[in-house]
């Protein structure tokens, strides 16, 4: 038995040869790249999201705006937003997509996690990354071709800190001689869930994370990633991707012919056979990213949870 059994978060969003669904914040139909983020509204669609039986809300890391990139994440810090939300919810599992260790240091990460999971009641799926847009590394003075080494450090660093009272640590960023971090997470350890390669091969991943995020991509290609996961992990480990969808008005609307990146525009019905499809070939979790569209977003959830989430519902905890 996976050893995050007992972590709520773990527990109400993986589980082998099945499918859950989250969404991803923010929660708002918006042409600007960060949108508002009322959070008002933001909490309200996150508590419909939970009792129509979702199983997660993710939220990315944006440590910097950069008008260029195109997709500005979220506006708001992962770790104080995802503490917001936990403090007015109850179940639903709380993710990052993902934090990248690069720009953070491994110490601050061990504590920040470690609190968000204790503050959540062991709801937080930790997603991290090594970070992509160009101008962060500069900003930050981290050197770019170092980040496949930093990203290392911080998994191996926040374990050992999470497991052990009163560590040495000697790395890179970390000179670990006297004192402790805490608080210590409830089961010595919280769900880390690799993001792409991270600059690693897939039986490091395997071996040092808990689950993999990859990007969507064409079904067979996505396949023969699953299989190369699972047997390298030799045991159950989730396989999440996220999904771009602009839900139609007509649940008969077949995936209508504006490109969408990593997704598409149709209606319910194509969406659930989709999603079969994913669970199928292995994939255990998809992040729903719900945007492109004008219809209001607290309808679009709605639809979601009355006619798709019954067929991926969240798991028991």
């Amino acid at each position: 038995m996976n050893k995050f059994q007992s972590h709520n978060g773990f527990a109400r969003t993986f589980k082998e040869n099945k499918l859950t669904l989250g969404i991803s914040f923010p929660l708002e139909m918006s042409t600007d790249n960060l949108g508002t983020m009322n959070l008002a509204e933001q909490m309200m669609l996150a508590k419909q999201a939970e009792d129509l039986g979702f199983a997660s809300l993710f939220v990315r890391d944006s440590p910097l705006y950069d008008p260029n990139f195109g997709d500005n994440g979220v506006m708001y810090d992962p770790f104080l937003l995802l503490a917001y939300v936990s403090a007015h919810t109850k179940k639903i599992a709380l993710g990052t997509a993902s934090v990248v260790t690069t720009l953070r240091h491994p110490l601050h990460l061990a504590k920040s996690a470690a609190s968000l999971d204790d503050m959540s009641k062991q709801r937080f799926l930790f997603g991290v990354a090594t970070g992509d847009r160009p101008i962060e590394f500069p900003a930050f003075k981290v050197d770019r071709d170092e980040r496949d080494e930093l990203f290392r450090e911080s998994i191996l660093v926040m374990r050992k800190v999470w497991q052990e009272s009163f560590p040495k640590i000697q790395s890179k960023r970390v000179g670990l001689i006297e004192g402790d971090v805490i608080p210590k997470p409830l089961l010595t350890d919280i769900p880390i869930l690799g993001t792409g390669y991270s600059g690693q091969t897939v039986e490091w991943l395997a071996e040092n994370t808990d689950g993999w995020m990859f990007y969507a991509q064409e079904a067979n290609r996505q396949q023969e990633l699953i299989r190369l996961w699972q047997k390298a992990a030799g045991g159950f480990k989730p396989f999440l991707q996220p999904l771009v969808i602009n839900l139609s008005e007509n649940p008969m609307a077949s995936p209508y012919p504006i490109p969408i990146k990593v997704g598409f525009t149709s209606g319910h019905k194509f969406l659930i056979d989709y999603l079969y499809a994913l669970q199928n070939i292995g994939v255990n979790h998809v992040i729903l990213v719900l945007k492109k569209g004008n219809r209001p977003m607290a309808e679009v959830i709605q639809e979601l949870g009355e006619y798709v989430v019954p067929h991926f519902p969240a798991l028991t905890t």
